[in-house]
């Protein structure tokens, strides 16, 4: 069954681990990777990712994207959502902050932000204009 709109936004809200897809070109499937990510409902899902990426040299060339969550408990329900590129922008040491918050427990914030900071480099945040969106829950199977 498919979601609500205020469902599919807030199931995209939780701190699921994404996957990103993007084109790479005509002679391969798209690039699939998982991703960390931040959206708030009504808002722009945005990602946080090496300037120099593989990924983001292929969301800058192809001007679109898209965003995956799922879960399998306690029911199989999955997100879906994808539009284009709405912005790049530096990355921040806070948005690096809230990401990491977001996704990690708090013992280990300190050292993953230690090791990012000294090994990832120059970072982008990349917005998205949320423009198609997929979704079900196909209850608890």
């Amino acid at each position: 069954m498919a979601l609500s709109e205020n469902e599919r936004e807030q199931f995209l809200a939780e701190p699921h681990i994404g996957a990103l897809s993007v084109a790479d070109g005509t002679e391969r499937g798209p690039l699939t990777v998982p991703i960390w990510y931040l959206y708030s409902p009504g808002g722009k899902p945005w990602i946080l990712t090496g300037k120099d990426s593989r990924k983001a040299r292929l969301i800058e060339s192809a001007g679109h994207f898209s965003l995956m969550a799922e879960r399998l408990d306690p029911t199989i329900r999955y997100v879906s959502v994808s539009g284009s590129v709405d912005k790049i922008v530096p990355g921040t040491d806070e948005m690096l902050v809230e990401v990491s918050r977001r996704y990690l427990t708090p013992d280990k914030v300190d050292g993953y932000l230690e090791f990012a900071r000294s090994q990832l480099g120059e970072q982008v945040a990349i917005y998205m204009n949320p423009q198609h969106w997929l979704s079900a829950d196909l209850g608890a199977i």
